[in-house]
Parts: structure tokens; C-alpha cells; sequence
């Protein structure tokens, strides 16, 4: 299993999910928006990182930024300590994936599907088939925000 659907980080407009990928909240960042829409205060989320990291192989890496692979990010993101850490504790990206997913399902849930309000507000928006808004939202790892940026753009070139 791994998490083919994985969120883009929660500071490049991915959804609630990708607090899996997330620092601490240790300034002011989306990340608190994130916490907001699941209910989550700070204190909370990092008790349940914590936690989290006690018990599975994401505790390892305390050469990481904030000592854990548990706060490190999406390996889509370049990143030499998570992926010295990765390779020396003999990790694979895919046991990496699916231990980030199991925490996200931690923190917020597995619950909210959004996908067919998504498919909707592609449809109703942009004035495109379900097709389409399938298409693109798969394109773009089924993050929304991303997916209105990419017809946005497509709309502009289109009225040129």
C-alpha cells in the first residue's frame, strides 16, 4: 500500500491530509489553518506526532531538522537529512508513504471524502465535464486549490 494520492504540502494548498508531512507549529503558517479545520489545536497535533513517532520507525532520525522523520516532509520535496536518515535506518520511500498516510488517518481521519464535491465545483466553475474534473484533479494529486490554479491559467490562454 502506498498513498498514491498523497497531498501537496499544506503550504503549497494541500488539504488536511498533508499534516502528516507538516513541522511543528512553531510560527505562523498554514499549517494552523490546517489544525483549525479539523478540530486539532497545536498542542494536540504534536502529542499525537509524538506519539506517533514512540511507536512506529518514524521516531528515527534525530538528525532531522526537528529530530524525528515523523515532522519531516513529502519525499517530492528535496530534502538531503530525511533522505540521509531514510537510507542509513534502511527505509523505503513506499514504508515512509504508508507510515505518513497511517498518521494522517490519525490526525485527521479517513472519513471526509470531498472528492465528488471537488469533481462539482471543477464542474459548476469552469464549465467542464466530470471528465475533465476528474482528469484534472487526478493530474494534479487530487489537490483542489491547484487544480483552480491550472483551469485559471487554461481559461486566461483561452481569451487571448
Amino acid at each position: 500500500m502506498v498513498w498514491d494520492d498523497a497531498p501537496s504540502h499544506v503550504c503549497r494548498g494541500g488539504d488536511s491530509r498533508a499534516l502528516a508531512f507538516c513541522c511543528p507549529p512553531v510560527k505562523p503558517c498554514p499549517v494552523l489553518h490546517a489544525l483549525e479545520d479539523v478540530n486539532l489545536s497545536p498542542q494536540s497535533y504534536m502529542d499525537i506526532k509524538d506519539e506517533f513517532s514512540k511507536k512506529t520507525r518514524l521516531g528515527e532520525g534525530p538528525r532531522t531538522c526537528f529530530g524525528s522523520l515523523v515532522w519531516c516532509c513529502k519525499p517530492s520535496k528535496p530534502c538531503p537529512l530525511r533522505d540521509m536518515v531514510l537510507k542509513s535506518i534502511d527505509m523505503s520511500i513506499d514504508e515512509y508513504l504508508d507510515l505518513k498516510k497511517e498518521l494522517s488517518e490519525r490526525l485527521v481521519g479517513t472519513t471526509k471524502d470531498n472528492s465528488e464535491e471537488n469533481i462539482n465545483a471543477l464542474t459548476n466553475n469552469f464549465s467542464i465535464t466530470k471528465n475533465e474534473a476528474i482528469k484534472i484533479l487526478h493530474d494534479c494529486d487530487n489537490d483542489l486549490r491547484m487544480a483552480v490554479k491550472l483551469l485559471r491559467m487554461k481559461t486566461l490562454e483561452n481569451s487571448e
